[in-house]
């Protein structure tokens, strides 16, 4: 039989590891938020270091277990180096969220190619570096969860988009084909696929040339989106998180392959 404390320990990350790439901001730093309240260690790792040193700062002031690292995951072989040396410190890695990111806008018969080099640089070939890394630490130890952001793009395509949408649908295709290879050695792979979340990335639609936000054009924006989901208001990072804390406990210790979307219900609307 199920009780409360069978279920809290369902949801427990009480001695593993994480890594979680785009820390630094937005869904990827209360994504490491989420996991450290849960009790993991968390790696927070994003491009930018003094971002990312700020999210393992706050989380260690919050009494939680965090640690702080520079990554650009486009580079080759630098996921690579920093997995090995969380897995030689901690003698284990048990969870990696990809969740680093970057958008371009553009239609895709116009798109400029080094633009498209650019995302696909870290949005697919970052993903999947990570994927190899911490894929090759988890089968040896034998058990755990690599979680991939991709996005709600890939479920109902948009004009102006389709690159950033190109790089998503690899991602998805990516955590299938990796969970069907690892799943033997106790390691499980899925997606979660955002809706819209106002974050630094989708600011770009408010902010003003200063960097100032908008207020009037923020408005503008979220409010359709509000209007077009069921649930009728837009998302927020910590929609997302603990949708990620789900994947990343033994709560699914079922689940792999699968693509999670959290967005209100909006790909319904299509």
């Amino acid at each position: 039989m199920e009780t409360a404390q069978s279920v809290r320990n369902a949801f427990d990350l009480t001695g593993r590891v994480a890594l979680v790439t785009g820390a630094g901001s937005g869904i990827g730093r209360t994504t490491a938020e989420v996991l450290a309240g849960a009790g993991a260690t968390v790696v927070c790792a994003d491009i930018n270091g003094a971002t990312a040193s700020e999210t393992a700062a706050g989380i260690l002031a919050q009494g939680g277990r965090a640690e702080s690292a520079e990554l650009n995951v486009a580079a080759r072989g630098a996921a690579e180096t920093l997995v090995q040396n969380i897995a030689a410190r901690h003698r284990a890695l048990h969870i990696l969220c990809n969740i680093a990111g970057i958008m371009i806008d553009s239609p895709i018969i116009d798109v400029d190619l080094d633009e498209f080099d650019r995302i696909l640089a870290v949005n697919l070939k970052g993903v999947l570096y990570g994927c190899q890394a911490a894929g090759k630490v988890m089968v040896a130890q034998r058990g755990g969860s690599i979680i991939n952001m991709t996005s709600a793009a890939v479920l109902a395509p948009a004009p102006g988009v389709g690159p950033y949408a190109i790089c998503k649908a690899g991602v998805a295709q990516l955590t299938k084909s990796m969970a069907a290879e690892v799943g033997e050695h106790g390691v499980r792979v899925n997606s979660v696929a955002p809706g819209f979340i106002p974050t630094n990335m989708t600011a770009r639609y408010y902010t003003n040339p200063d960097g100032t936000v908008n207020e009037a054009a923020k408005a503008a924006t979220l409010a359709p989106m509000a209007r077009y989901a069921p649930l009728r208001r837009v998302g927020e990072t910590a929609d997302v998180a603990y949708g990620v804390l789900y994947l990343a406990s033994d709560a699914s210790s079922f689940v792999t392959g699968q693509l999670l979307s959290p967005n209100g219900g909006v790909s319904m609307s299509y």
